[in-house]
């Protein structure tokens, strides 16, 4: 820690110059601002991409340039980084896929495994703290999360005892540069965004040399929409007028009424998708040649899009497509459905036992189940908020859509905020009582979670806002299928501590937590014995599971309880019946996307 800091009082020297505002070209903007060694940070709002990080790895490609590169969500297309050869370390949340589901990533895998590249894993509020410390010169930020993880022995994090008591402290992230899409500048250089924000601005304030910005529109004056401008001007390097230029990503102009002057348009789900296949087939660096190295500039690649995908994009962000997609009635539950099913009822019911105050969910199956807990709380009368780690507070999910991150839920939240107000300030506050749902990929029986890497196996994906909210939330229940390959003796790495988990909710049961032990508690119900149904579930179990004395059975899951789930995710991405590979070819706002998923 003290070397760290002793590094960022030296940065002082490096303040910048300031300049006018550099409007430039894309290829130009790259070439000026932009170092080899560079820590490179590139922010996430709600819009996900950036052309720049094309024209990055396309200035960059096979040459030893050693970016460090602070990005929270690598998602698919981070791996255009690692093909390029410029990397050598990351500093990030979620190295892992995000549509349509959330899985780790080959290249990213084996990147890390073969150490190529370096990674140091965060969880999202402390690698937000991390840029705060930086941003306001501070020689550290104290926080409540990483405690009893396996990230407590990152070089940037260390606890000490206080005359106010022990408290964790993370040291500051300084980028070089910055880069962002904005949706909207003005000719001085103030960048406009709409919220949700995601990760903030605060990283952009904290880059030692400022911000290069890719925008929808520069217009004369952003004064009529003072209330969106996040980064001013003296903090910008150059800006390029960039229509699309978060694509495959999306721009959500604002809540009708207060909207930026420039046309939204939504994700492009199928692109990502294509990007996702993209990485597992030996066919990627012909994907990469096609997307990334062969248009000339940012116009050539929207050409090569096509005018009928991008006016089809615009179109979406007018309101969600009619669901048309069959829900599958006549198919049984899948495991993941009936343990989707059991803590929809877990959820509702201890909303209302406890006067909960707000529920956020991690992605996918946890996500759905929280989602119908959620409304029948409400439908009972209970005033409880649903909310997301992306900046969204009391929303309402779309009818066909799954997606956590979809720009449909956007109007419905009461508020619009970021991540560090919704898990900080609200999730994790002091007079709010909030449930955590989420899932897993490996729990043991004190109910530690790993999300990141198993030893001497693989990489899997990182913390996200896990750790966050399952650290800090008054309780924490967690979803996934039975089996040996989850439920084990003991997590090597721990993601997130079990000490707030109250209960874990499967397809064959639920086991709550006793006395510091996850036990089972329910059991599914079913045509054979209840011992073979007990003995069924302690066989999938990595430890000698113990039974409750109170051990109880849970309720069938029924017609109407799958249909109310499939309604979400009728194409099964979440639910466990997509079989179908992905079809790149369809239009961008259509939700029929099928793909094979574990």
């Amino acid at each position: 820690m003290t070397e760290l800091l002793t590094d960022v009082a030296r940065s002082g020297g490096d303040e910048p110059t300031r300049q006018p505002v550099d409007f430039c070209r894309l290829d130009d903007a790259i070439v000026r601002y932009v170092r080899p060694g560079d820590a490179v940070h590139v922010m996430m709002g709600h819009s996900r991409w950036s052309a720049l990080v094309r024209e990055l790895a396309r200035q960059h490609w096979g040459k030893p340039s050693e970016f460090t590169l602070i990005m929270a969500s690598l998602s698919s297309l981070g791996a255009v980084l690692f093909r390029a050869g410029c990397l050598k370390k990351v500093v990030t949340v979620y190295s892992g896929d995000s549509f349509p589901v959330f899985t780790p990533n080959p290249v990213f895998q084996e990147a890390y495994a073969s150490g190529v590249v370096e990674v140091e894993n965060w969880s999202f509020l402390t690698y937000i703290q991390r840029l705060r410390a930086a941003a306001t010169g501070v020689p550290a930020v104290v926080t409540g999360s990483v405690r009893d993880s396996s990230m407590t022995e990152n070089d940037a994090y260390e606890e000490v005892d206080t005359t106010f008591g022990r408290v964790g402290l993370v040291a500051p992230l300084v980028p070089d540069v910055t880069l962002v899409h904005a949706a909207v500048a003005d000719r001085q250089g103030n960048l406009a965004i709409a919220p949700p924000m995601f990760e903030g601005v605060v990283g952009a304030l904290a880059s030692r040399r400022g911000v290069i910005a890719t925008v929808e529109k520069v217009v004369d004056d952003l004064r009529p929409w003072s209330s969106m401008v996040r980064i001013p001007a003296h903090r910008v390097l150059g800006i390029v007028e960039a229509p699309f230029g978060a694509h495959p990503g999306g721009v959500f102009p604002g809540p009708p009424g207060t909207q930026l002057p420039v046309q939204g348009y939504v994700e492009d789900i199928p692109f990502w998708v294509s990007a996702r296949e993209a990485t597992r087939s030996p066919d990627f660096d012909d994907w990469l040649r096609e997307w990334i190295l062969e248009p000339a500039d940012h116009e050539a690649y929207l050409a090569k899009l096509g005018a009928a995908r991008l006016e089809g994009l615009v179109r979406g962000a007018k309101g969600p497509a009619p669901v048309t997609a069959a829900a599958r009635r006549d198919e049984p539950p899948t495991g993941a459905e009936r343990a989707a099913v059991w803590l929809a009822d877990l959820v509702a019911r201890r909303v209302a036992e406890t006067a909960t105050d707000a529920v956020l969910a991690g992605a996918g199956l946890a996500n759905l189940a929280a989602w119908v807990g959620v409304g029948r709380a409400k439908a009972d009368g209970h005033q409880v908020a649903l909310a997301a780690e992306l900046g969204l507070w009391d929303y309402t999910p779309t009818p066909g859509d799954p997606f956590i991150f979809s720009f449909y839920n956007f109007p419905s939240s009461t508020m619009l905020l970021d991540t560090e107000q919704v898990l900080g300030n609200l999730i994790n506050g002091r007079f709010f009582r909030s449930i955590a749902c989420v899932g897993t990929a490996q729990i043991d029986r004190q109910g530690n979670i790993n999300t990141t890497r198993i030893d001497g196996g693989p990489y899997l994906v990182g913390s996200g806002g896990g750790n966050d909210v399952i650290t800090n939330a008054d309780e924490v229940l967690v979803v996934g299928t039975m089996g040996r390959r989850r439920f084990v003796e003991r997590c090597g790495y721990v993601t997130s501590p079990g000490r707030r988990v109250s209960a874990v909710v499967t397809d064959l049961g639920i086991l709550t937590m006793e006395d510091g032990e996850l036990v089972l508690s329910h059991v599914a119900p079913g045509p054979e014995p209840l011992a073979d149904r007990v003995a069924r579930v302690q066989e999938q179990c990595g430890w000698g599971l113990s039974v409750s004395p109170h051990l109880q059975e849970l309720r069938a899951v029924t017609a109407a309880d799958v249909e109310e789930l499939r309604s979400f995710d009728p194409e099964g991405y979440f639910l466990g019946r997509a079989r179908k590979r992905v079809s790149t070819t369809n239009s961008p706002n259509e939700r029929k996307a099928d793909v094979h998923t574990r």
